[in-house]
């Protein structure tokens, strides 16, 4: 069966944007940049909200990666553009080959039948699609970078209470602080 993880970067208020809808306060350094590879090294699948998706897309297909880049960054494009991609959209009519366009209504049954058919992680991104598949989701992962921005999006715009257990943490040489989260068994 496969497992939902629940990943963004976010400053250490808890913001994934800036008020502006910016994302540049994130400053990864290559540590941070070879984990993030080892992570989707593992992953069976991205599932994208739109926003998110239009945000990692054409950079790591068409602008990042290419020769006289990073070799951390060239792996990263590499990985991203095979592994299969799921975006989650009522206002996209197209995407490109290897990505599956999922309609929002769609959601919680197409990725129910994702963790029934895949033995793997499913690489969720998006706070409002995470919302909309809360009680799906396995593991919630924060890399918090060391800014407060003050506002804009936070990691996840829910307004109730969900307990979670601290399964791991690691800190890196920028300042970037990564914590692992999972739901404590039923009970607990």
């Amino acid at each position: 069966m496969g497992k939902v993880i629940y990943w963004m970067n976010t400053s250490i208020d808890g913001y994934i944007e800036d008020a502006d809808g910016g994302m540049d306060f994130m400053e990864p350094d290559e540590d941070f940049q070879e984990a993030a590879s080892d992570h989707v090294r593992r992953i069976s699948a991205f599932l994208f909200g739109r926003r998110l998706y239009e945000a990692m897309e054409a950079p790591w297909t068409q602008e990042l990666g290419k020769d006289g880049a990073p070799a951390v960054e060239r792996e990263f494009a590499r990985l991203y553009k095979e592994t299969p991609r799921y975006v989650f959209s009522d206002t996209l009519q197209t995407v490109p080959e290897g990505v599956t366009l999922v309609r929002r209504e769609d959601a919680v049954s197409v990725v129910t039948r994702l963790k029934d058919e895949i033995d793997g992680i499913l690489q969720l991104g998006g706070p409002e699609l995470a919302v909309s598949l809360l009680d799906l989701i396995d593991e919630f992962w924060v890399y918090a970078a060391p800014v407060i921005i003050g506002g804009g999006k936070p990691y996840l715009p829910v307004g109730e209470n969900v307990p979670l257990r601290l399964a791991e943490q690691r800190s890196f040489a920028s300042g970037i602080m990564f914590r692992r989260y999972v739901r404590p068994p039923a009970g607990h």
